[in-house]
């Protein structure tokens, strides 16, 4: 047995795929060191080349702290950092991609057009206007009514819920999902697939290779297909330096015949539903939207689905059916789940929270498992306090990852001087992505407070206007924040000065890990 584990191990692709990588770093070495006579030659390229790197760098309209976590490396070390840059950084296109996604563009607009209607949401104000239409316009998402919205503060209640809907599917089932492990979660939603695409229902799975590295076996989505589940892998891990490891696919979306829907922060595995303890009890959250707005929901699963599979599918055949009545949502409430694409040069999720955060007038409670926000969404946080909106924040107190802990960390001091309150959830891990704001607005999704979710990932998130959810938001918060401690600016400033200085350190380079 030990070793048949050893063989395992010794052969698992993660093991096989570091092996490779290596091995192109020491070739890369090897062809350096062989060209040593002419070095000067090659300094004096490798500088130019670092420089035009950095003048790449400023010219482009993105996050400044995240030209800064590129430059200062690139003048420290000139000769590499240039060629760094090159292979790992930006959102580099190739053109075959540029047409593919401008073709899924196209066709997302040309699908839901009809449903655009912005400008009817008048009775709910402006600021609901403009948001509804910023959407719409650059993230192709329209804004819905007829949509009643349910909240789940943990993945436990989420886990049976989810299994009932899925019994229910008569037409369609479409899976997309960063992680996916073997476990009590998975097996029992498997074994529901399995059955469903045996009756002939159209069962599809989307998962993210690098997500799911560790947890599923190698060619995982052969064995899906010989069950009758058609799969798809999203950006598959290659032993190849590239900038295309960056960007991952971090949805959420469980979609059941376009008009039941499912998305937020619980992946589909057993500490999201506290089967399994890693990091103490497991916090997390989701929405369920059952009605007209799954539909985008559903575009969103088939656009990803074409890009990956290069397939072109007839969108009109899974229109789901109308449900007499409508869904008995709250009068005057709207929904609009929206997507963000890292590859369209458009910050849709930071955008998102920025508007949630600046049309603030009474109180933000915000939920992220990562505090490591860019110096827009920092200033937002700080102006609306000193403003004296109530704002208060929600971070774990046993980390997934303790670097990215000790960044997360590193932001707290100038949030606290500016009157933002934050507290950290004792009992475990918190991963919950959340926004409440005035019991007007809410937002529930898979995007994260950091770089990788604003900037690199594909992501998505539900935003909620005068939906009873917002307030089940709210509740929800209140609750987990009796459960936290609460940090003070003392605490931040007590802390021996190793560690001020790994911190400082740490959050300078921030955007890059």
């Amino acid at each position: 047995m030990n070793i048949k584990k050893a063989a395992s191990l010794l052969f698992h692709r993660v093991v096989l795929v570091a092996v490779l990588i290596v091995v192109q770093l020491l070739l890369l070495v090897v062809v350096i060191v062989s060209f040593s006579s002419y070095f000067a030659y090659f300094y004096l390229i490798m500088l130019a080349v670092s420089v035009a790197a950095v003048i790449g760098i400023v010219s482009k309209g993105i996050d400044p702290g995240y030209k800064i976590a590129w430059i200062i490396p690139i003048m420290i070390f000139p000769v590499f950092g240039g060629l760094l840059y090159l292979i790992f950084g930006g959102n580099r296109m190739t053109r075959g991609m540029q047409r593919r996604l401008q073709g899924i563009a196209q066709k997302t607009v040309q699908v839901l057009e009809g449903d655009f209607k912005a400008e009817t949401l008048a009775g709910c104000g402006r600021d609901a206007v403009t948001q509804a239409a910023y959407l719409e316009r650059f993230a192709h998402c329209p804004v819905y009514q007829n949509t009643a919205a349910e909240y789940f503060g943990l993945g436990d209640d989420l886990f049976p819920r989810m299994l009932e809907e899925l019994r229910r599917a008569e037409r369609y089932i479409f899976l997309e999902y960063f992680i996916i492990e073997e476990g009590v979660f998975w097996d029992a939603i498997l074994a529901v697939l399995e059955e469903k695409a045996a009756a002939g229902v159209d069962v599809r799975v989307i998962y993210d290779d690098v997500g799911c590295l560790f947890k599923l076996p190698m060619h995982y989505n052969r064995t899906l297909e010989a069950k009758g589940i058609r799969c798809c892998v999203f950006n598959r891990f290659i032993p190849v330096l590239s900038i295309r490891l960056n960007n991952r696919d971090h949805r959420k979306l469980c979609i059941i015949d376009g008009h039941t829907g499912f998305t937020g922060g619980v992946n589909l595995a057993d500490e999201y539903i506290n089967v399994k303890s890693r990091f103490g009890h497991w916090k997390d959250s989701a929405i369920l939207l059952q009605g007209d707005a799954v539909w985008s929901m559903t575009v969103m699963f088939l656009t990803l689905w074409e890009y990956i599979r290069g397939a072109d599918e007839d969108y009109e055949q899974y229109r789901p059916a109308v449900r007499p009545g409508g869904w008995g949502q709250g009068a005057g409430s709207c929904v609009q789940p929206y997507t963000d694409n890292p590859l369209d040069n458009e910050p849709v999720g930071e955008t998102v929270y920025l508007n949630l955060i600046s049309k603030a007038e009474r109180y933000v409670y915000l939920t992220t498992p990562y505090l490591i926000v860019s110096d827009s969404v920092n200033t937002a946080l700080c102006n609306a306090a000193k403003s004296g909106v109530d704002v208060r924040i929600l971070t774990p107190h046993i980390p997934d990852k303790k670097l990215v802990f000790e960044i997360t960390r590193s932001h707290y001091a100038a949030l606290l001087e500016a009157g933002v309150r934050i507290f950290e959830y004792t009992p475990g891990f918190l991963h919950a992505k959340n926004v409440a704001v005035d019991d007007r607005y809410g937002m529930v999704g898979s995007v994260n407070l950091d770089y990788r979710s604003m900037f690199l990932h594909f992501e998505d998130g539900v935003w909620l206007c005068r939906d009873p959810a917002v307030l089940d938001i709210k509740r929800d918060f209140l609750a987990t924040q009796a459960k936290s401690m609460e940090i003070t600016l003392k605490q931040c400033q007590d802390q021996p000065w190793p560690r001020r200085l790994l911190r400082a350190v740490l959050r300078v380079f921030a955007p890059l890990l």
